[in-house]
């Protein structure tokens, strides 16, 4: 299906103006790197994700999903298909003890929703800078929190486009995973279950993780986040940092000399700068210490053509 007809289709369920073509995803991404998107879609309701859903798996068509796009790497060659981006999704609900937020939203402005309702327990994610979808995708966590210590049930839409409710059980949480990840399922809402507490020691919580990540990562610049899960038994920044690699550059992108465990865009990088920065520190860490690094950063999309 040509990339026209696609957009006509789509323009069916969508206003035009959530409509793009050929749009750059560099433009939409913490990394600032990745290729065009065939068609890019922001929708505004679930039922405009039902319907393109519906749509794109009726006509086998290829379907991406990105909230925030800020544990991703797009390569240069793009994405075919639908890219749908769920930011517009965005809304947040308090209700008691439970906060209930589409997928969209930003997760560091849900924790500062929750402060301002004295409500504890978000204070881990004030410095993660993902979108609620992407954080149940992967479970996300920080300074010893994690989405799995407060999260309920999520709404999500399969991929025959039907809504339905999970339990937290049912999504499978732990290091860096859910069920999210091999369903296409696609999450759209999230209820947290948090406790009332104070919200004077609430802010000096957040503050204190705040000042934390800013004074040891490296947001001065593009990057995809951690780069890399766990390994056990060890730390992949200090990995990285022991086998020298700090401030080892490949095309515009190098590895942090704030913190070896992040890859910063410094120089107008490409996916392919760091796909093989990646690579290289993968080879090195396992050569040196016998120890493999394994991604948290998600690589999707097509390769430049040579």
């Amino acid at each position: 299906m040509n990339v026209k007809t696609l957009e006509r289709d789509i323009k069916q369920f969508l206003e035009d103006a959530d409509v793009l073509v050929e749009a750059p995803l560099a433009d939409y991404t913490y990394t600032k790197v990745g290729g065009k998107a065939d068609v890019l879609v922001f929708p505004r309701s679930y039922t405009e994700i039902e319907q393109v859903v519906a749509y794109t798996k009726e006509n086998g068509v290829p379907l991406t999903i990105l909230g925030n796009a800020s544990n991703v790497i797009i390569q240069d060659g793009g994405l075919r298909g639908v890219v749908m981006i769920l930011t517009k999704l965005d809304e947040v609900k308090v209700e008691g003890n439970r906060i209930t937020a589409q997928s969209g939203a930003a997760i560091i402005d849900v924790s500062r929703i929750a402060l301002d309702a004295s409500l504890t327990g978000l204070e881990f994610a004030c410095g993660i800078p993902g979108s609620i979808g992407g954080a149940l995708y992967m479970n996300a966590g920080a300074y010893g929190g994690e989405v799995k210590d407060v999260l309920e049930q999520i709404v999500v839409i399969t991929d025959t486009g039907e809504r339905k409710v999970m339990t937290s059980e049912e999504l499978e949480l732990s290091y860096r995973t859910s069920i999210l990840q091999n369903n296409n399922y696609i999450a759209v809402e999230a209820t947290f279950i948090l406790e009332n507490g104070d919200q004077t020691a609430i802010k000096a919580k957040m503050d204190e993780l705040t000042y934390l990540r800013e004074s040891k990562q490296p947001l001065e610049y593009p990057s995809c986040g951690s780069v890399f899960q766990r390994p056990p038994g060890h730390f992949a920044g200090k990995l990285i940092m022991d086998a020298g690699l700090q401030l080892t550059r490949i095309g515009g992108v190098e590895v942090s000399g704030k913190h070896a465990g992040f890859m910063v865009n410094v120089a107008n990088g490409t996916a392919s700068d760091y796909i093989n920065l990646i690579k290289h520190v993968q080879e090195t860490v396992q050569e040196k210490f016998g120890v493999s690094l394994h991604r948290e950063v998600r690589i999707i999309g097509d390769a430049p053509e040579q």
